[in-house]
């Protein structure tokens, strides 16, 4: 995997405003990148917390996307359960189609669009799991699981949730969904361009990119 990826972060408030979390100078001026990763952190304990901050990113998301084209550029997500997030961008008539990939964990929610080909995301919190091996085992494959077997206890979990998500946003950036791993898949998978995100720490993620060069902010 390369240099870990930037998260632009996101403030998710009560009221109707969301607010980023970074200043619009901070981005203004710098040439138009084809990948962009946005997050907001909040305390999803109760459901109308969870509700809260998958509606900033999803505001976040517009916000970042309609800044991309003129003032009057409007932006409509499309997210069907079991189908790939995407975005419509209109720009008085022209519109053109963003992948989207989304991922909730813990008190974290992360987004990324890409203009260019597919994408995948996956946020992990890492977290005991006893039964580790067997899961391994099932969805991550014989070389994943020898890995993890060999490595001291104290660094199992971290590095058990960081092949999950990377395993997740390989996926995602497929459009495929979760299965118990089989070698006749891993070949597609593997092609994929996988990348670490720079995440608070507890957490680990992966940004997944279709096999073609990218840039990002």
């Amino acid at each position: 995997m390369g240099a870990a990826v930037s998260v632009l972060w996101w403030r998710a408030e009560l009221a109707p405003l969301f607010a980023p979390a970074f200043a619009p100078a901070s981005v203004a001026g710098q040439a138009a990148p084809s990948v962009g990763v946005i997050g907001v952190r909040g305390q999803p304990e109760r459901e109308t917390a969870r509700r809260t901050i998958r509606a900033a990113l999803q505001a976040a998301l517009r916000t970042a996307l309609a800044g991309r084209g003129d003032a009057a550029t409007r932006v409509v997500l499309h997210a069907a359960p079991g189908e790939a997030p995407f975005a419509i961008a209109d720009d008085g008539g022209a519109e053109r189609r963003i992948a989207l990939a989304i991922s909730h964990d813990g008190e974290l929610s992360v987004a990324t669009f890409a203009f260019d080909g597919a994408v995948g995301i996956d946020v992990m919190h890492i977290v005991p799991v006893p039964d580790w091996e067997a899961v391994a085992r099932d969805y991550l494959g014989p070389a994943v699981t020898r890995l993890l077997a060999g490595l001291p206890a104290d660094e199992r979990d971290a590095a058990f949730a960081r092949a999950w998500s990377e395993r997740e946003a390989r996926l995602k950036c497929l459009g495929l969904p979760l299965d118990e791993w089989h070698a006749g898949g891993e070949a597609a998978l593997q092609a994929c361009r996988c990348l670490p995100l720079d995440l608070p720490a507890g957490y680990v993620g992966s940004l997944v990119l279709a096999p073609q060069p990218s840039s990002f902010y």
